[in-house]
């Protein structure tokens, strides 16, 4: 499988990390430091170490799980250890986890000192096919998500779809929901193969696929001025519900849940405004409806929802801005929508399910 070049880095597939090896044996680096979290450290580290020959030839930092842990104090914490090991601004940070860990990781590595490489190897669907890819890094502020960030490019990314195989079954869900908005906004003919295939059992060529989708909208807009925007489809509102669900709820909504939620709100939008055919919203929302489990919104929430989304950062002039499809496989940025819309939205959503 050929390797994607992307601005200013390569993105690896399934190469066993061979390039990994040959960039540190290369001795450009004063010291490598592979960043973890405590999941990661027990299921994937061990494939990382024999993938390189068993190399120990670094240190590792560990936290603990979760986007709750996505916050400064986290990176105060990690920035802090870096001091303590002396790293200099010619050593490598490694981040080995899921979104969480190459957002968080990425961060830390384009701000400590002003900046030192960065290599991300995801280990979950859908940091392989999302939150490594793009160069955005970024950690969550007062429950909003991503508010503090940078785009900064990592030297390499590197896709192993041995990873893949630790994860539990709702996180491979989770990046599904990814995969089905790449194909939603881009490419009908690759959501068709989506509905056909069977998520518990990811496809790497598929997951070349969306990366490739991906890869090519930012590439044509690194710094999300125009049509890397796309990208955001379903995520005002998703964003929001996953921000709502991790401090409201006993069982916080994965990411991936939460977007799938949001695609078909904003799907309901793209019908209401963007002129999505009504057969095209009615065939998204069945199918979401027949893979994710429903999720409980009280009405009641919406308010706070709207609060949220008023906080997303890719609002403008004070308004709250969508990606929305025209048709499926084609989607349109900067959509203005009323909040009677949204509220509208929502519900659709709350009555999708059949009792």
């Amino acid at each position: 499988m050929a390797n994607l070049e992307s601005t200013g880095n390569t993105l690896h597939f399934e190469t066993r990390l061979a390039s990994l090896m040959n960039l540190i044996e290369k001795g450009a680096y004063s010291k490598v430091f592979v960043f973890v979290d405590r999941h990661t450290g027990e299921f994937c580290l061990p494939i990382f170490r024999k993938m390189l020959n068993n190399y120990s030839d670094f240190d590792l930092i560990e936290t603990d799980p979760g986007e709750e842990n996505k916050n400064i104090d986290f990176c105060i914490g990690i920035w802090k250890t870096l001091l303590d090991f002396d790293a200099d601004r010619k050593c490598l940070m490694i981040n080995l986890g899921g979104g969480v860990i190459t957002d968080m990781g990425g961060f830390i590595a384009s701000t400590y000192k002003r900046g030192i490489d960065f290599i991300n190897i995801p280990t979950t669907l859908l940091s392989q096919v999302d939150a490594s890819v793009g160069g955005k890094t970024g950690i969550d502020i007062d429950n909003v998500k991503n508010m503090v960030g940078t785009f900064t490019l990592p030297k390499a990314v590197f896709i192993e779809g041995e990873f893949l195989k630790t994860l539990p079954e709702r996180e491979l869900l989770s990046g599904f929901a990814e995969m089905i908005k790449h194909g939603l906004i881009a490419d009908k003919d690759y959501y068709q193969s989506l509905k056909e295939s069977d998520y518990k059992h990811p496809d790497i060529v598929a997951v070349y696929r969306s990366v490739a989708i991906k890869n090519k909208v930012v590439t044509a807009d690194p710094y999300e001025k125009n049509v890397r925007k796309i990208l955001n489809f379903g995520h005002t509102i998703g964003h929001a519900i996953e921000s709502y669900a991790l401090n409201n709820s006993k069982k916080p909504l994965t990411h991936g849940e939460a977007i799938a939620i949001g695609m078909v709100c904003e799907a309901f939008l793209s019908y209401r405004h963007n002129k999505l055919p009504l057969e095209e919203l009615e065939d998204i929302k069945t199918y979401f409806c027949s893979v994710y489990p429903k999720y409980i919104i009280d009405p009641k929430s919406i308010k706070d929802l709207l609060r949220l989304m008023k906080s997303d950062k890719k609002n403008e002039h004070g308004e709250i801005l969508f990606s929305l499809l025209n048709c499926i496989g084609h989607c349109e940025f900067n959509c203005k929508v009323t909040e009677k819309d949204i509220r509208e939205s929502i519900n659709y959503y709350i009555t999708s399910y059949k009792a």
